[in-house]
């Protein structure tokens, strides 16, 4: 039997049938009359945010967290504009959301209306895909399909942009189990890819696995597969940014994130591999360097769900189309089923040439017994909070390198970051979404105080829902990465890179009737870090840090891996153990 009702209705029943159970938005005008509609049912959660682009952000963090699709709710002109950013955040890093956006009624539209903007144009580069909705019988389908689209494939966000009238009309709905859409991309890997892919293996004297993000989009099954695969065949594995957790960091296998600041063991050894196999990944800038001494000794495999993907950066020899968790299945049923074969005697000696590599410690830096280090800080936090039931977030500079560098994270879905944007103000945001979405879990954002700042708003936020979010901000008082690369390749120009107005944070807490931390000694730092962990609200913790720390290894631009500037201690670690 047919059900009749308002376009603002349809939204909300579809919706509930998607599963949703949390929208987070902000409302305007040529949003209520589906904000009406949220008022009037139970069954799902409105979260106000304070401005547009933490709606997006707030998404992205139940999206990332939970792997089912996020949704934001704004309205039209500014609501839209201001979602922007985090559309093509989201697009960047591959996370599956559905935006809704209000907009002018469909005989105003053209005309310069009041908070008019052209929405659909605006975000159809941000996009995965965007409609314009100016008749109400389509509206519900086409917000089924927008869910099929964003979670499917290579996932991205999707907005609906309903014009007012829209909302108001009455029609039609059509349910879930009716829609039928044309997009279905391909999961299946070609078996005669993924046999060459193993026949590759059985030889590799020197494999590699470079993984990313789009093992965790695929799922649980796909991290379990990869894991079973790596120490199945013994092969040593690296990771993007987007990727930490795929594989746990504790495993044998590990060698920690590889790129422009990865670990020297990581980025050497893909650098001269003779076999490197692409799990998810894109080649992006951060991880490839100069593409022409990309890998150059290595015969290249590329599994990846995106066919535009394939080819577009680094050229490569095995190119595989499918989804990440059914390619890896049946990469292991061929490898089993031709006798589990890998080169041991390769194997061997690469692994002793990893292991030399190893010792070179990277990541090594004389600590302070007066300062605290910022390397030092995410040392005792990943110390007292390793397991735990914990989600980390983070914001976008110095701090979040050395998070990936410091924090171990041992499952997917548990470490939410920027990676292809590098939007400063993701994280604060990311942690609402993540802590609505796992309640009873400890959510942290490691921060840079510049970054914190820009959504500083939704402090307010967290209170009004009760949401004990930590924000754990490494305050050097500068814009750290800014200032690290004008100190390499700028002659020490420091422009623009500091401010000289920042806000006692305490206070600021204090002032949203959160709680405040500040720490300047290392010796208080344990403790101050546990109290941050137990106090059953949100809180800002003030770490005033070392303010002219850079971080290392760091690849400078346009230089291959094994082009790599360590730090000083690293660099007299390697040379007194006569190790380079």
């Amino acid at each position: 039997m047919s059900r009749q009702m308002t376009g603002a209705k349809m939204v909300v029943q579809a919706l509930i049938d998607q599963g949703v159970d949390t929208v987070f938005g902000y409302p305007g005008g040529a949003v209520l009359p589906i904000y009406d509609e949220i008022f009037q049912q139970n069954t799902i959660k409105h979260v106000l945010v304070r401005h547009e682009q933490a709606a997006i952000h707030a998404a992205e963090g139940y999206a990332r967290s939970t792997g089912k699709v996020g949704v934001a709710l704004v309205t039209s002109g500014p609501g839209a504009t201001n979602a922007v950013t985090g559309l093509t955040d989201a697009l960047m890093d591959s996370i599956p959301i559905v935006v809704f956006s209000g907009q002018v009624p469909t005989f105003m539209i053209g005309s310069d209306a009041f908070q008019e903007a052209d929405t659909v144009g605006i975000t159809r580069p941000c996009t995965k895909h965007n409609w314009l909705v100016k008749d109400t019988s389509e509206l519900s389908g086409r917000i089924h399909e927008a869910f099929h689209i964003a979670r499917s494939g290579r996932p991205g966000p999707v907005l609906i942009d309903i014009p007012k009238d829209v909302q108001f009309a009455t029609d039609t709905y059509t349910d879930k189990n009716k829609m039928r859409s044309h997009y279905q991309p391909a999961v299946k890997g070609s078996i005669e890819g993924i046999t060459d892919l193993v026949a590759a293996m059985e030889k590799a004297k020197r494999p590699v696995f470079y993984t990313g993000g789009g093992v965790i989009n695929s799922g649980p099954a796909a991290s379990q597969l990869l894991r079973e695969l790596v120490d199945a065949t013994g092969f040593p594995i690296t990771s993007t940014l987007m990727g930490l957790g795929a594989y746990p960091a504790s495993g044998d296998g590990w060698l920690g994130m590889l790129g422009m600041h990865g670990l020297y063991e990581a980025n050497m050894a893909m650098h001269d591999c003779d076999l490197m196999i692409c799990v998810g990944a894109r080649f992006d800038d951060r991880i490839t360097g100069r593409t022409d001494a990309f890998s150059p000794k290595s015969k290249k495999a590329h599994i990846d769900i995106d066919a535009s993907s394939i080819n577009k950066i680094i050229h490569v020899d095995i190119p595989i189309i499918g989804d990440v968790g059914h390619v890896l299945e049946d990469l292991l049923k061929v490898w089993k089923s031709r006798g589990r074969v890998t080169n041991k005697e390769g194997l061997e000696k690469w692994w002793k040439q990893i292991n030399d590599w190893k010792k070179i410690n990277c990541l090594a830096y004389t600590n302070s017994e007066s300062t605290i280090k910022p390397q030092y800080a995410l040392q005792r936090l990943e110390e007292l909070t390793k397991g735990m039931d914990r989600y980390v977030a983070t914001e976008v500079g110095q701090h979040q390198m050395w998070a990936a560098q410091y924090l171990g994270f041992e499952d997917p879905n548990r470490w939410m970051t920027s990676g292809g944007l590098g939007t400063m103000g993701y994280g604060f945001p990311a942690t609402i979404g993540i802590q609505m979405a796992h309640p009873e879990s400890l959510v942290i954002n490691v921060a840079g105080e510049a970054s914190w700042l820009m959504n500083m708003q939704e402090m307010g936020t967290a209170m009004q829902y009760g949401l004990p979010v930590k924000q754990f901000i490494l305050n050097n008082e500068r814009l750290g990465m800014v200032r690290q690369w004008q100190e390499l390749l700028h002659g020490e120009r420091y422009s623009a890179s500091w401010s000289e107005s920042l806000p006692d944070f305490v206070k600021l807490a204090e002032a949203f009737g959160a709680k405040g931390i500040i720490c300047s000694d290392p010796k208080d730092l344990d403790d101050a870090i546990m109290e941050m962990i137990n106090y059953d609200g949100p809180v800002i913790f003030d770490c005033l840090v070392e303010k002219h720390e850079n971080c290392f290894p760091m690849i400078p631009s346009g230089k291959a891996h094994n082009e790599m500037l360590l730090s000083a201690d690293a660099e007299a670690f390697a040379a007194g153990a006569n190790l380079v």
